[in-house]
């Protein structure tokens, strides 16, 4: 009897064995298996791509449901560009905040100064969640005239696999969470649709979007003082700011130096050739 016990557990531990095989084979079979994280994280990513051309003959629908073409928001006004998906749960609510937040520090109005566009990377969300999104950001916002600048666009997969690539942006979908995995990233581009400056890592700091806006509409808008503050800065890619350029900074004070002792020693000279009314005085009255 001990014997039959003992050739049974073995026989039991193979057909156990053998069932999930046959599961796993199964399951193959199937279809391909899901990527895990990791995969889904390698597919990931923002590769900047300065001066790129946006394409401008890209469809998409806007908060109402209207068919519109990505050009007709370029033309005369930098535009500040977002990818993002309208149901997020996690980033996209962070990444709105934060640009909000900054926008709503920035002395440049959206509408007036520049055009702000947010597209979703889902094309299977509607413009009625673009529009109530839209209610929503504008609310928080709380600037007139803003509704007219700041739009939220849905499209088909292919237009807005079309605009990722164009600048760069790289998103995947997570089936087992369905959501898209994807970077952060406010993007400015010219009123001619060219990839001027990229802002990611969740840090969109007002002055540098308004340096990013004034470079990018060619120092059309902004005052002149804005335009000097910008003389003092750089932008650098790797980080996606404006480090304060010390170079250029030590340059623009030696030249300012320079300048004043210019003029200083101009003043100098003139009052040096200039007769003393006081001695001309004195020496008529010795001649008297």
């Amino acid at each position: 009897m001990k014997s039959t016990q003992f050739l049974l557990i073995p026989l039991a531990f193979g057909l156990l064995t053998s069932l999930a095989q046959a599961k796993r084979d199964s399951s193959s079979s199937v279809g391909p298996s899901l990527p895990t994280p990791d995969e889904i994280v390698k597919r990931v990513g923002l590769t900047q791509k300065l001066d790129a051309q946006v394409p401008l003959d890209l469809a998409f629908r806007d908060e109402t449901g209207k068919t519109v073409r990505l050009g007709q928001y370029f033309g005369t006004k930098p535009v500040m560009l977002i990818l993002i998906q309208y149901r997020c749960r996690m980033l996209c609510s962070e990444e709105m905040n934060t640009l909000t937040q900054s926008l709503k520090e920035l002395d440049f109005s959206i509408g007036k100064q520049f055009n702000l566009i947010t597209v979703t990377i889902d094309a299977r969300e509607t413009p009625e969640l673009a529009a109530a999104k839209k209610k929503s950001y504008l609310q928080e916002y709380g600037r007139p005239g803003a509704a007219a600048g700041w739009h939220f666009l849905t499209g088909d997969g292919s237009s807005i696999e079309k605009l990722a690539s164009a600048v760069g942006f790289r998103f995947a979908y997570d089936a087992q969470t369905d959501q898209f995995a994807h970077p952060d990233g406010v993007i400015i581009l010219t009123p001619q649709g060219k990839v001027a400056r990229y802002f990611f890592r969740l840090e969109y700091p007002p002055q540098g979007l308004k340096f990013g806006l004034m470079e990018a509409a060619n120092n059309k808008i902004g005052s002149p003082l804005d335009a000097v503050a910008l003389l003092c800065y750089h932008y650098n890619p790797a980080t996606g700011r404006y480090d304060l350029a010390y170079m250029a900074l030590l340059r623009g004070v030696a030249i300012a130096t320079v300048l004043i002792l210019a003029a200083s020693i101009i003043v100098m000279k003139r009052r040096e050739r200039r007769p003393n009314p006081d001695l001309g005085s004195s020496a008529v009255q010795g001649e008297a």
